[in-house]
Parts: structure tokens; sequence; C-alpha cells
């Protein structure tokens, strides 16, 4: 195998040091308290996860596909909130949706009839195949993967579902069951739950071959379960778990034996939906399935608090015996939000902009894996990609210090990006939609200026 040192020999020297694109936007002056203070408090008040970055960041304002610290200084946003801004900071639209409303009314409750609600629900519906019509409103991804696997369960009445290897899908008490990852479950009493064999073209033993991994999920309703079972749940692409796009031919086959056993199908498109995978609106959409029920958040309200459940008239009325009630989901402000997001998404053409500019960006991305032996493998689509680095090709040794040592360097030249992965060895590419290709060179470019750094050490 060609060596790092020989595939660089025809260029030694550094990478050209990255200009940002220009952008018309510079924010007010801020005045608020510094980055060490707000770190000090979140750490004497907070129960939270560290922040990013050995110096964490003190963002204080947004515009589109930029942030900006308290100093002034500008970040192209190749995050996103974890892919929750979906049109972009401060949208203008999205912003003056939500600022007329709340002159307006800003909550109420589903208890009193609002017209910003069925407003919404007739613009969502629109988007969804087949017979996936009605909705429940929540507040999160992990609420709604909690009621979509609580609803498959009563509909069904089994307790048995499968879930893969790898897999995150929340952290309530059922989806933190679901979630494949040590990293994202405590040792809690977990019931019910089963883990089928990860579909990972990359590290799998099947390579590709969706139709051999789906042969695990029989087996597990085999030998594991009665034969029958409540339902299946997955991403089509894994987010948290390394942005593993499930291999083709995979779901149709997974989705028929779930349901010869009596089970329902759970899409869940927290990240994956909103038209983030560019090809298609929702992405089960690029594996020709259609599921039973259909889990959305996080780009649905680019910022707001919002999350919903979709199933069909059938399989809702499981919920009708008892009483179910969130008593903020739903509001005006979340649910105007949310439809001003899907105006947006279709007056710029935002899913066509993940196509292109996602493609593109994996395309340059694709071409720097063949400059250096720490890329082990470039993966996903439209907006939602993934860089997996390793320290050795064939043994595909995860690169956790390096990886970091590359968040870093990234940050320092003005790119902010995320990092997932069981041994956090992948950089997640989740930026806004409106993403440019101007952008995605200058991405490229930091990235190739932050490995050549760190692997000329």
């Amino acid at each position: 195998m060609e060596s790092f040192e020989t595939k660089c020999s025809i260029n030694p020297g550094p990478p050209p040091v990255p200009v940002m694109p220009p952008f018309y936007y510079t924010p007010p002056p801020y005045s608020g308290p510094s980055a060490e203070e707000i770190l000090y408090l979140r750490e004497k008040y907070l129960i939270e996860q560290p922040p990013y970055y050995e110096k964490p960041l003190n963002l204080v304002d947004g515009k589109m596909q930029y942030v900006f610290d308290e100093n002034g200084k500008r970040y192209l946003d190749a995050l996103a909130g974890v892919a929750v801004v979906s049109c972009g900071h401060c949208h203008p639209a999205v912003e003056e949706a939500i600022i007329n409303q709340m002159r307006r009314i800003q909550h109420t409750t589903v208890l009193y009839l609002n017209h910003t609600l069925t407003d919404y629900l007739e613009a969502l519906a629109a988007k969804m195949p087949g017979n996936l019509k009605v909705f429940f409103f929540l507040n999160s991804g992990t609420e709604a993967n909690e009621l979509a696997m609580l609803m498959a369960r009563l509909y069904t009445g089994c307790n048995d579902i499968i879930s893969l290897r790898n897999a995150y899908h929340g952290n309530g008490p059922t989806t933190m069951a679901t979630n494949g990852l040590r990293t994202e479950k405590f040792n809690i009493v977990q019931t019910g739950i089963h883990h089928a064999m990860d579909p990972n073209p990359y590290r799998g033993v099947f390579g590709s071959d969706g139709k051999k991994y789906a042969q695990e999920v029989q087996n597990i309703i085999d030998y594991a379960t009665s034969g029958k079972v409540a339902g299946f749940i997955s991403e089509a692409i894994q987010g948290a778990g390394g942005v593993i796009e499930l291999p083709h031919g995979y779901l149709p086959v997974v989705y028929e034996i779930v349901r010869r056993a009596g089970g329902l199908c759970i899409a869940d498109e927290a990240i994956t939906g909103f038209g983030r995978t560019g090809s298609h609106f929702w992405a089960f959409e690029n594996h020709d399935v259609i599921p039973d029920i259909v889990t959305m958040a996080k780009g649905i309200g680019n910022g707001c608090p919002l999350s919903a459940v979709v199933t069909t008239p059938e399989i809702a009325q499981v919920l009708s015996t008892h009483t179910l009630y969130s008593t903020f989901a739903a509001n005006q402000i979340s649910t105007t939000a949310g439809l001003a997001v899907l105006n947006v998404i279709e007056r710029e053409n935002l899913q066509a902009n993940a196509f292109s500019v996602g493609s593109y960006l994996k395309a340059r991305l694709i071409a720097l894996k063949d400059k250096y032996e720490i890329i082990g493998d470039v993966r996903g689509r439209g907006l939602m990609l993934g860089v997996e680095l390793v320290t050795d090709q064939e043994e595909k040794t995860p690169a956790t210090e390096e990886t970091s040592a590359i968040l870093e360097e990234m940050k320092e030249m003005g790119v902010l990006v995320g990092i997932v992965g069981l041994y956090l060895n992948v950089l997640r590419i989740l930026p806004p939609l409106c993403f440019t290709m101007a952008d995605a060179d200058f991405f490229v470019d930091v990235l190739d200026n932050a490995i050549w750094k760190i692997t000329h050490k």
C-alpha cells in the first residue's frame, strides 16, 4: 500500500492557506459576559457534557451558514446545532414568521383551536407518502421515538423491538435501550430490545451486501423472540454512530421480515429528514420503502423545540383509549416556525441545493482521501456526510487523538464540525441547507490544511 509520505511527495509543502468566502453580514459588538465567565458558571450549575474545544467558543451571533464569537470572529458552521438549523441561522423568513406570531399569541396548548397548528399539519401531511397522514407533536426526537415505540407495542400487542448496533434514538427509558452504542447508555434495566448486526459497508462483515445483513433480523425473530415482534426502528443514515448509510437492499428485506412477524417499521428521520439527504425529502425514500411510523425532529423547526410522529389513522387509534398529552408541543411559536421552514425549503430549493452542494463536497472529500492515508472512508448523502479517520488503512484503527486535533485546527481556521462514532474518529458534516459551493471549497481546503498540520508534526 502506498505510504502517506509517497502520496505527498509530489507536493511536500503545506497546502495554500484557505480564504473564507466573503459574506454580507457584520454582527453588532458584543457586551455580555466572556467565554471564561460563562464556562465557570456552566461548570458550577449545569449537568451536561463538556463543550467542544480546549477553549470553548462563546457564539453570540449567527446569520445563515455562519456564526460569530464574542470577538466578532466568523466561523463556517458545518454542524448547525447537530442538523437543527436547517434553513440557516436567523433566516429572515423564519425569524419574521416567529416574531409576528409572538406579537399575537405565543401558547395556548392543543386544548384550544389554533390555526397555526392546522396550517402546518396540512402542509406537512402533503410531504408524506402513502397513508402516513396523522401526527402527534412533541418537543424532541427522544420523545418522538419513545411515542413511536409505545404505539408499536400497543398496536401489535407485542413487546419485542429490534434496533441496530451502532444506532442512536434518544435518551429516554425506551430509546436509551434501543441505542446500540455503549457511550450512549447508562446501566439501567432494559427489556424487550434486541440489537441486530450493524449493516456497516465500511467495517461490517458483509461489506455492502444489504440482504445478508437483513438475515440477522430474521435470526433474532427466530431465536430471541416468540416469533412475533412489536417493531423495528432504524435511521437510514446512522448519525451518532458515525454517519453510516444503510446499504442498498437492506431496508426492503428487513421491512418484509418484520411485517411478516406482525411488527411495525419505524423510520427515525430526526437528522435525515426535511431534504437533508438531497435526493429525497425523507431518507427512507432512498431505499424504496414506506414505514408504518416516521419520527422527525431537529431541522423541523430551525431551532424551535419541535418534533413529530406521523403514522396511519388505523395505527393512531391505539392512542384514543387513554389520555396522552404534551403541554408545550404544537404551540403557536413552534408550529409557525415549522411551517416557515417548509416554505423556505420549497421556495429556496434547499433540498436541491443539499443534493448539488453535498455531491460536490463529497467528491472533493473523496479526492482528499486519495491524498491522505489517514482518511479511511468518506460516506453519506446530500449534506449529511462523514469522514472516518484511521491510523492504519488495513486494520482500520480509529485515529481518535488525531481527529480531536483536527477538530481544533479547523476551529482555528474558522470551520466548526462535529465528531461522532464509538471511538470519536468520524468528522460529522451537517451544515445548514443553504451551504454553497464556495463554502464546500473552503471547508475542504481547511480540512486539507488541518490534516497536513497534524500528520506532519
